[in-house]
């Protein structure tokens, strides 16, 4: 069967796993800006019992949050990234489950080899049990014959208390199951197919599974029709395989505007070492450099500024010292001084497989040592944590 594992409100429960002070308090976590602002991100059950919800501005319950002594955290996504690392390692030393994946910083997918619903139940528990004892964060757990239907049984967990947070989803309980799932709420569900599904007179996960295979075939997108086939318990969707990305970005918007180019310069320092760590993971090169900046376009009171740059390398790369001298160029070609900037980014185009790459007249092969390099400080990083070994 096919395990789901979620993380119950995991921004929140890392901060109380990092401070046990916290525990048992209402503590909500939220992101920052430059007004001291922001909207909340997660919360435990304490601050859920009093009243408070996801998405919320803080400014609308400040007084609120003073009056029930509600703690509040920054985000830090580097902390989830760890902790989300630690996660993964619990599950792999305790050896119980084969092909496990990260789906998400607070999700994981995974198979263990049961068909027994109840024998399932109990190692998924002792899994749930594991992660719990070892990072101190709560999660529930589904299992099913598909991974479609193993989320569907982790939200079944996380709803119903009688389950104890492990659902086992077996085929004699699917339809009655799919009977109580919108088809809002069926995983890789969006928008529009909703609507198209509502359309066809398709409400729950019921319906769409009853459906004539062959009229959804012909009807439906191939995503769509996998979604379909994996709630009638035909398992046709496969996470190991990735598509390579076409194009890598990272981007942020600063909580707190950006004047200093020593800062914003190296904003997109780290950004362009997490494109590349990507390039890498996926056996890549990349052969276009862009960057772009931007003021806060709402803040008519100041100067308004917006542009962006790109640049071909010589040669396709992913060693990270070498595109970050193009971003560097980059940087003095489209920085302007006297701004207050709100928005910077880096994209990585013209990316193509490792294997293959054609060089031009005038190119060297890459060194070996730059690649063994590029390799050693991605091992660091993955065995101790993102940033401990960076350029400086």
């Amino acid at each position: 069967m096919f395990l789901h594992i979620d993380c119950n409100t995991f921004f929140a429960s890392c901060e109380v796993a990092s401070d046990p002070s916290l525990k048992g308090r209402p503590v909500v976590v939220a992101n920052d800006n430059e007004v001291g602002g922001g909207v909340i991100l997660a919360l435990t059950p304490e601050a859920k019992a009093l009243g408070l919800k996801r998405g919320i501005p803080l400014f609308k319950v400040r007084q609120q949050l003073e009056r029930d002594h509600v703690v509040i955290r920054p985000a830090d996504h580097r902390k989830y990234s760890r902790i989300s690392r630690q996660i993964m390692e619990a599950v792999r030393r305790q050896d119980l489950v084969v092909d496990f994946v990260q789906y998400s910083v607070d999700e994981f997918f995974g198979v263990m080899p049961l068909d027994d619903p109840d024998e399932m139940a109990h190692y998924a528990r002792k899994v749930k049990e594991n992660i719990t004892t070892t990072t101190d964060i709560p999660v529930s757990c589904g299992c099913s014959t598909t991974y479609t239907l193993a989320k569907t049984a982790t939200r079944f967990a996380k709803d119903f208390p009688v389950f104890k947070g492990v659902c086992v989803l077996s085929p004699d309980k699917r339809e009655t199951a799919l009977a109580q799932v919108k088809v809002a709420d069926i995983w890789g569900v969006g928008r529009q197919l909703r609507k198209r599904l509502i359309r066809m007179d398709i409400e729950t996960a019921l319906d769409w599974a009853l459906r004539d295979e062959e009229e959804m075939r012909k009807t439906l997108s191939t995503p769509a029709f996998r979604t379909y086939l994996e709630l009638r318990g035909i398992p046709a969707i496969t996470l190991q395989n990735k598509e390579r990305q076409k194009s890598i970005m990272q981007s942020h918007t600063f909580g707190h505007m950006v004047s200093d180019p020593v800062i914003l310069r190296s904003h997109l320092m780290r950004f362009t070492e997490r494109c590349c760590l990507t390039l890498r993971k996926q056996q890549s090169l990349c052969s276009q450099v862009s960057i772009f900046i931007s003021t806060n376009p709402y803040r008519e009171d100041l100067p308004q500024f917006a542009d962006g740059h790109s640049r071909n390398l010589p040669i396709p790369s992913s060693d990270t010292s070498l595109i970050m001298k193009a971003v560097g160029s980059l940087f003095d070609e489209v920085y302007r001084p006297g701004m207050s900037y709100k928005q910077a980014g880096v994209i990585l185009t013209g990316i193509r497989a490792c294997e293959g790459s054609q060089l031009d007249l005038f190119s060297e092969p890459a060194d070996d040592r730059r690649r063994r390099l590029m390799a050693t400080a991605d091992s660091i990083n993955r065995k101790y944590g993102s940033n401990t070994i960076h350029f400086a």
